[in-house]
């Protein structure tokens, strides 16, 4: 998808949407500025066009039983096309994973990963990590605490 232009009144709908996704379009429409049909139609193109990918529901990690978050930097035998796939392939398969991501420096991935406890990422580690072939090195480091998370993207202005 390329990139879409977005004007001001876009923006405020993203952003009024990536507070509360829920909200009803009549809510958005007066909250934007707009009557609901023309609010809606706004809403439809910025899903058709991709900038909206998709809805989710957010849940409290520590609530939901997952309060341990760990970063782990992955490094491969070798960088070639095949295995940087088949490694991709496996963590995708991985639900504990929650965001994998190709680097550059040290590391070749880096990925966060959640557990219920340090006992389950071990097993985590031990029983799917460090099989998936051509993984090399792994290092871990676990998240004290939490200082700032977000799901709202900052939207650039007017160009």
């Amino acid at each position: 998808m390329q990139n879409r232009h977005l004007d001001a009144i876009d923006r405020r709908i993203l952003e009024r949407l990536q507070e509360d996704a829920r909200i009803s379009n009549a809510d958005l429409a007066r909250t934007v500025g707009l009557s609901a049909s023309a609010c809606l139609r706004r809403v439809r193109e910025l899903e058709e066009s991709g900038v909206i990918a998709r809805y989710a529901t957010l849940l409290d990690p520590v609530v939901a039983g997952m309060p341990v978050s760990v970063f782990v930097s992955v490094t491969l035998e070798k960088q070639v096309e095949t295995g940087l796939e088949a490694f991709e392939r496996a963590v995708r398969a991985l639900p504990e994973v929650m965001e994998c991501y190709l680097m550059t420096g040290d590391s070749d991935y880096l990925l966060r990963v959640v557990a219920a406890d340090v006992a389950t990422f071990r097993r985590f580690l031990l029983d799917h990590l460090t099989r998936i072939a051509g993984v090399a090195n792994i290092r871990s480091s676990f998240a004290l605490n939490q200082v700032k998370y977000r799901t709202a993207l900052p939207l650039p202005g007017n160009p």
